[in-house]
């Protein structure tokens, strides 16, 4: 059904300030997105320990627990990751279970020898400030949540230009970029043009990276709602006085679920497990489902496997988009792809931010009648 005038100069005006809330953050967002897209590659040809060829077997993460505790008295150990990639397992530490990256620290060591690795802190660097500033605006969880109601402005942008311009571009055969006419309007049909182009990949993007925005919320929620439910028996327990080994631990869990891929070990007492528990995550085994993990909990004292459980849908979608946002799930191909989508919508956001500074000084009614009739309005006009 056509919209009315009267409509499309609501749509417009809502398109008109959303676009201009959001995009000096999206072109933040772009920019420093680009070089995240491979980080991985970038991080491998400057910052990537050194690993051993040659070596062979299985590290004891009781050893590498315990050394990555060497230094740091008082000191509690949160979790220990092996990477999806290489041979290597991650081990934080921190001066409580609920340390965060700022209090903590974390050490890489050999998968097969147990052997520390010299690496440089991975706080630090041209990668992680823009990986910072990307996600949280260099200020933490308030910028995190920030940055999602810019997604939530975002998305009201991308549905209400889609509104707007339908009926202009169909008056237009696709990819149409009028040359011989006013650099204004080429401006106008090159933003058009790509907008359209990139709806989808900006769409998903957008989507996703609010998702991620919401970590603390949808963690908190899980912790609330399945981690209470499987902590419940437990519900009075301290943190255990002595626990049992962890390799232990989670040769109970692959006796239980012998089909199991071990990502995670969090220890009891840290955001991902109770105060009386092991929380073993289960990740599968291709490169997208390798990000969905399964909590299985053993009890900490004892060693004995009390639950194994799927994640709930919110937590799955959360850990879906990190990989759907950054292209990290197809290889260099999608990788990219996502980086020459990123361009376009540098593209996108630059014509508009141009049709804005040069807009015309005339009535929103005129523009309105220009948009039904084909005219030259811009997106941000």
């Amino acid at each position: 059904m056509a919209l009315s005038q009267t409509g499309i100069r609501r749509w417009y005006l809502v398109h008109k300030w959303t676009s201009l809330v959001c995009t000096a953050f999206l072109l933040m967002f772009c920019i420093t997105g680009l070089p995240l897209i491979f980080h991985e590659e970038i991080d491998a040809l400057t910052r990537a320990p050194v690993i051993a060829a040659t070596a062979e077997g299985s590290a004891s993460l009781d050893a590498v627990a315990a050394d990555a505790l060497k230094g740091h008295p008082g000191w509690h150990n949160i979790f220990v990751a092996y990477d999806a990639d290489k041979p290597v397992i991650f081990a934080a530490v921190g001066p409580t279970p609920l340390a965060g990256e700022d209090e903590g620290k974390l050490y890489l060591y050999d998968a097969r020898s147990g052997k520390r690795l010299d690496a440089p802190p991975f706080n630090e660097g041209v990668m992680a400030f823009l990986l910072d500033l990307h996600a949280h605006l260099l200020l933490g969880i308030p910028g995190q949540l920030f940055l999602g109601l810019i997604g939530l402005v975002f998305l009201v942008a991308v549905v209400s230009g889609v509104v707007v311009y339908a009926p202009f571009m169909r008056k237009l055969a696709f990819g149409t970029v009028r040359k011989d006419r006013s650099r204004r309007l080429r401006w106008l049909d090159t933003h058009n043009m790509v907008g359209i182009v990139t709806l989808g990949w900006v769409s998903v993007v957008g989507l996703t990276g609010f998702i991620i925005t919401m970590t603390l919320p949808i963690t908190m929620i899980w912790q609330m709602d399945e981690l209470a439910e499987m902590a419940a028996p437990y519900k009075d327990a301290t943190l255990p006085a002595k626990l049992t080994s962890v390799d232990a631990a989670v040769a109970t869990v692959r006796a239980a679920v012998p089909d199991a891929k071990v990502s995670l070990v969090s220890w009891p007492g840290s955001q991902f497990s109770t105060k009386h528990h092991y929380m073993v995550a289960l990740a599968g085994d291709t490169p997208l489902t390798e990000r969905l993990i399964n909590p299985a909990m053993v009890d900490a004292e004892t060693g004995k496997l009390t639950d194994v459980r799927d994640m709930p849908w919110y937590v799955k979608t959360l850990f879906l988009s990190a990989p759907l946002h950054f292209g990290d799930y197809g290889g260099m191909p999608l990788k990219i792809i996502w980086a020459l989508l990123d361009i376009a919508a540098i593209v996108v956001l630059w014509t508009g931010l141009r049709l804005w500074l040069g807009r015309r000084k005339v009535p929103i009614e005129k523009r309105v009648a220009e948009l039904e009739s084909g005219g030259v309005i811009g997106p941000t006009e």
